[in-house]
C-alpha cells in the first residue's frame, strides 16, 4: 500500500495536534486582524469623541473650553446685599480631589473658619458623572438635585465648589476665584486668624496678573493638556504649560512666594495643582515633561506650602487618585488606579525661609 498523500502543512500539524491545539491557532492566526484594528479605532475614536463633546467641550482646533460658573453673587456687608456675613450661614459643598474645590478648603483653614462654614463632601459617580453627597441633605442625594433647589429647572453644569446659603435655600457661588476672595475678607468677625490677608490692596494687581497668567497656562493648562482632542492642540497646550512652569521656578529663585515674602490667593491657587501634579496631571493628562520634584525651586515651594499650619490635612490623595483615575473613563477606560505614590517626600526641610528678594 503507497504512503498516504499529505496535502497541506496543516494536515501535517493536525496528526501532530490531535486536540485541535493547533487548528484553533491557525485559525485565530487568520484572522483578519488589520480590520478588526481598523474597525476597534472607529468604534472607539467615535464613542471617545461622543464622550469628551460632554466631558471637555472643545473649539474647532480641538482645544479643551471650560465653561463658565453660573452663580456669582457675594457674601457682603454692603447695605441691602442679600447675603450678609454671619456665622453657620453658609456652606461649602466640595469634592476632595477637586483642585478647585480644594483652594477654598486651603483657604478656609488658613484663615481659621472652620466654625463658621460647614463643609459638605461629594464624591463623583464613574457611572452617572455627577456628584453625588455623603449624606443625603435637603431631601437630596446628588448635586444636580442642590442645582435645582437654588434653580428649578437649571441646565448647566452641577460643579463643585459650591457655596451654599442655607438661610435662602440658595447658591451664592460656584466659581472658586470668587469664593476664596469672600473666605479671605468678609467673615473676619468669625475667623481665627483675621489679621491673616491673603489679598492685601497693595499686591492685589501684582496678584491678579499671576492669577491670570497661571489660570489659563497651569491651573486650567493641565486640563487643556489632558482633554486635547488634536495633536496640535496638546503640543500648545503642553509648551505653554512648561514655560510657564519653568517661568515661575526662576521666580522662586529670590522670592519665596510669587508675590514676595507675603503668601497670597495666587500661591493658594497655584499648590493645588502643584499638588495633584505628579500624581495624576504627569501621566494621566500627559504633563510628563518634568515633574515638580525635579525643579529646584517649585519642589521646595510646594513643600513648603503643604507644610503650612493644617494644609496637609486638607490634602487628600486617595481622593486625588481615585476621582481621576477611577471616574474619568475617556482617559483611563480600564479604571486602573495606580499604586501609592511615595509623597512623604513634601515633610521633608525646604529652606524656603531663607529666601529674600
Amino acid at each position: 500500500m503507497s504512503a498516504p498523500i499529505i496535502s497541506s502543512e496543516e494536515d501535517v500539524n493536525s496528526k501532530k495536534f490531535p486536540n485541535s491545539t493547533y487548528k484553533t491557532q491557525k485559525k485565530a492566526k487568520s484572522l483578519p486582524s488589520g480590520l478588526i484594528i481598523k474597525l476597534g479605532k472607529f468604534v472607539w475614536t467615535t464613542m471617545w469623541q461622543i464622550m469628551m463633546s460632554k466631558l471637555a467641550p472643545s473649539n474647532s482646533s480641538g482645544e479643551y473650553i471650560r465653561p463658565s460658573s453660573q452663580f456669582r453673587n457675594s457674601i457682603s456687608s454692603l447695605e441691602n446685599n442679600l447675603y450678609q456675613p454671619e456665622s453657620g450661614r453658609y456652606r461649602l459643598y466640595v469634592g476632595l480631589g477637586c483642585p478647585w474645590a480644594h483652594r477654598t478648603l486651603v483657604v478656609r483653614t488658613l484663615k481659621g473658619l472652620e466654625d463658621a462654614i460647614e463643609v459638605s463632601i461629594v464624591y463623583p459617580s464613574p457611572d452617572q458623572g455627577i456628584w453625588v453627597l455623603s449624606h443625603p441633605e435637603q431631601n437630596c442625594r446628588t448635586l444636580p438635585e442642590i442645582y435645582q433647589i437654588a434653580q428649578p429647572g437649571y441646565q448647566g453644569r452641577c460643579t463643585v465648589p459650591v457655596l451654599w446659603d442655607k438661610q435662602t435655600k440658595t447658591i451664592v457661588n460656584n466659581e472658586s476665584a470668587e469664593i476664596i476672595v469672600m473666605l479671605n475678607s468678609q467673615l473676619n468677625e468669625f475667623a481665627n486668624n483675621p489679621q491673616l490677608n491673603l489679598y492685601p490692596e497693595e499686591l492685589k494687581a501684582e496678584i491678579e496678573q499671576w492669577n491670570e497668567k497661571i489660570y489659563h497656562a497651569v491651573n486650567n493648562g493641565v486640563y487643556r493638556c489632558g482633554f486635547a482632542q488634536t495633536q496640535e492642540a496638546y503640543n500648545k497646550c503642553c509648551d505653554q504649560l512648561f514655560t510657564v512652569l519653568d517661568e515661575i521656578n526662576q521666580r522662586l529663585e529670590n522670592n519665596r512666594y510669587l508675590c514676595g515674602e507675603k503668601l497670597t490667593l495666587a500661591d493658594v491657587r497655584l499648590f493645588t495643582t502643584l499638588f495633584r501634579f505628579d500624581v495624576v496631571y504627569y501621566s494621566l493628562f500627559k504633563c510628563n515633561r518634568r515633574r515638580i520634584v525635579d525643579y529646584k525651586n517649585l519642589g521646595a515651594y510646594l513643600r513648603d506650602l503643604y507644610q503650612l499650619p493644617g494644609i496637609a490635612q486638607t490634602c487628600d490623595l486617595e481622593s486625588v487618585k481615585q476621582d481621576y483615575y477611577g471616574n474619568l473613563f475617556p482617559l483611563n477606560p480600564g479604571g486602573i488606579i495606580p499604586s501609592d505614590p511615595d509623597i512623604s517626600y513634601l515633610l521633608e526641610p525646604h529652606d524656603r525661609e531663607k529666601v529674600k528678594g
